[in-house]
């Protein structure tokens, strides 16, 4: 007898045992992730960062997978997740616990050149843009708004009234910081746009107390300067990126000709220049021909030479764990990314300092297309070129209906930095 209660109680043990995982499989097979794929399988890349935005908006977080898939993001499965998926046209899987634990445990393994980074919080984005901005203007906020991302504008007025501290991320529309009004003088000075956007540039520098253009744009420089030191993530595009660089390494110089501000220019301005106070580029020579349609020797529109079907530059791919940031940076589904022209098209690498991590570049050319650095308790992203997706924007053109290219990989490199803010990582290791 006591044999036989033995071997009863025996299997009565693996009976229950049995019972507890059946149930513990079940209560895994309902316990769900939302994984949101953006390699190839992806339909609208862009519109998936709307997504990842509108979750960190509702007070959540998520993953974001680097190098998995093209920079996958997983979510806790919900029901409106995959909901406002649909709308919107992401693709997305749901998941069991157990796939998305293999994919995290592939992730974790020190031989993969992967990462997992949590996304908390949605940065406050603003938008560094005139109140007279054209359609054609800026390829950020067409981004931005396809993607259905909330953003401030804001301008002169705003940043020389304090308001920078209130956001995490700031965008330059392609200014010209250096009170030369694009130096759009020989082609289009006779033109309505042209006159009223130096009266709308004079009666600010007035309203705030400068006698020049050119002052009130180096003061505005200087505290974009100061929110980037103080922690802000700054990014900008076309001639935002050296036209800023050109004005802070000419403070206190005269680099405007008459037609701009009213009196010459210095006529030693080169040697005057002080590319310490520069973010990414040294050793430039200015342009001070008021009728060329360039500003310095950093940008290399002018002198490259190179097919429209040839103009392309390389992503470099990083370690996901040891430089998260330049990882996040370039998350992509193609690391060939089609060039694509602007007054400022590409930065000649010669002229770039050399603690600027360059992220693309076309070698051949010897011309960095997209860097990164670090100013301060912040970091800033150029990007050369216009519009992604139109090889030679011309004033006067329509703007690019983005809903025609929903996988454009030179987008992504945007909304990329706009994204990045959210996770705050470990710096770059040096």
């Amino acid at each position: 007898m006591q044999y036989k209660g033995t071997v009863d109680f025996y299997y009565m043990k693996r009976f229950l045992l049995s019972i507890f995982i059946i149930l513990s499989v079940a209560k895994a097979s309902n316990a769900n992730q939302l994984l949101i794929p953006m390699d190839n399988v992806q339909k609208n890349h862009l519109k998936a960062y709307g997504i990842a935005y509108w979750i960190l908006k509702q007070d959540a977080s998520l993953q974001w997978l680097l190098n998995y898939r093209g920079g996958s993001f997983l979510i806790p499965y919900a029901k409106n997740v995959e909901s406002e998926c649909v709308i919107r046209g992401v693709s997305f899987e749901v998941i069991a616990d157990s796939k998305s634990n293999l994919i995290l445990s592939e992730i974790a393994e020190p031989q993969t050149n992967m990462d997992a980074v949590l996304l908390e919080k949605a940065p406050k984005i603003a938008v560094y843009s005139p109140k007279s901005k054209q359609p054609w203007d800026d390829a950020v906020t067409l981004v931005l708004k396809y993607a259905e991302i909330p953003y401030d504008i804001v301008y002169d007025g705003e940043i020389l009234d304090g308001k920078l501290p209130l956001y995490d991320w700031l965008h330059l529309h392609h200014e010209d910081f250096t009170g030369q009004y694009g130096k759009f003088y020989a082609s289009y000075n006779t033109f309505d746009w042209y006159k009223d956007e130096v009266k709308e540039n004079e009666d600010m520098a007035h309203k705030y107390g400068f006698a020049k253009v050119s002052q009130l744009k180096l003061n505005v420089a200087k505290n974009i300067r100061d929110f980037t030191s103080g922690g802000g993530f700054l990014f900008a595009m076309c001639s935002a990126t050296d036209s800023y660089d050109i004005a802070l390494a000419a403070d206190g110089v005269d680099i405007c000709e008459k037609m701009f501000d009213g009196d010459p220019a210095d006529r030693a301005a080169q040697s005057k220049l002080n590319f310490d106070n520069c973010f990414a580029f040294t050793d430039f020579d200015i342009s001070m021909n008021p009728y060329e349609y360039e500003y310095s020797t950093i940008d290399a529109t002018n002198t490259r030479k190179v097919s429209k079907d040839a103009d392309l530059f390389a992503l470099f791919e990083f370690s996901a764990k040891w430089d998260p940031v330049p990882t996040m940076l370039c998350q992509n589904h193609e690391q060939i990314i089609k060039g694509f022209m602007g007054q400022t098209t590409s930065f000649v690498k010669k002229h770039i300092k050399p603690n600027v991590l360059v992220m693309g570049e076309n070698k051949s050319l010897g011309e960095a297309r997209y860097i990164h650095g670090e100013y301060g308790k912040g970091t800033w992203s150029f990007y050369g070129g216009h519009d992604p997706e139109d090889y030679q924007h011309m004033v006067g053109d329509p703007p690019t209906d983005l809903a025609l290219h929903p996988n454009s990989p030179g987008y992504r490199l945007i909304l990329n930095n706009i994204l990045f803010p959210a996770a705050k990582p470990r710096k770059r290791k040096t």
